[in-house]
């Protein structure tokens, strides 16, 4: 019998005062809305400072799929959206520091802006759960 989709909860949520789940696990996968360099009181982590967004950003993915019953390991799909390109050579040598082969697949994009005012950096993904 198929399950019903499950939200995922964190506490404390900094999503929730924008009205985003964190994710969703939704029969043998988990979807994670877009993480990013806010901690988990709501606070910008590292302005300006493009390392410390993508570790504050994997710390955040590491804990919304430890609470829907995943891993960093069983991510499949990866989302990564960039507000500036230049930062690419840093995403490829996060890639190889934050993942191992087999590689998720993945899509990277330039975008104008992102939710709050100095984030350089989100990432979605989807992996399979435990």
């Amino acid at each position: 019998m198929e399950q019903s989709p499950v939200v995922i909860r964190v506490d404390p949520d900094p999503l929730a005062p924008y009205a985003i789940s964190p994710g969703w696990r939704a029969g043998g996968l988990i979807f994670l809305s877009g993480q990013a360099a806010i901690n988990e009181q709501g606070e910008l982590v590292g302005e300006g400072d493009f390392e410390a967004q993508l570790a504050q950003t994997f710390i955040n993915i590491d804990r919304v799929l430890a609470a829907g019953g995943s891993s960093r390991s069983r991510i499949v799909k990866v989302t990564i959206y960039l507000t500036d390109m230049g930062n690419f050579p840093q995403i490829v040598e996060a890639r190889k520091r934050y993942f191992s082969a087999p590689w998720p697949a993945d899509t990277i994009v330039e975008v104008r802006a992102l939710a709050l005012p100095g984030l350089m950096v989100e990432i979605d993904v989807i992996a399979a759960a435990d």
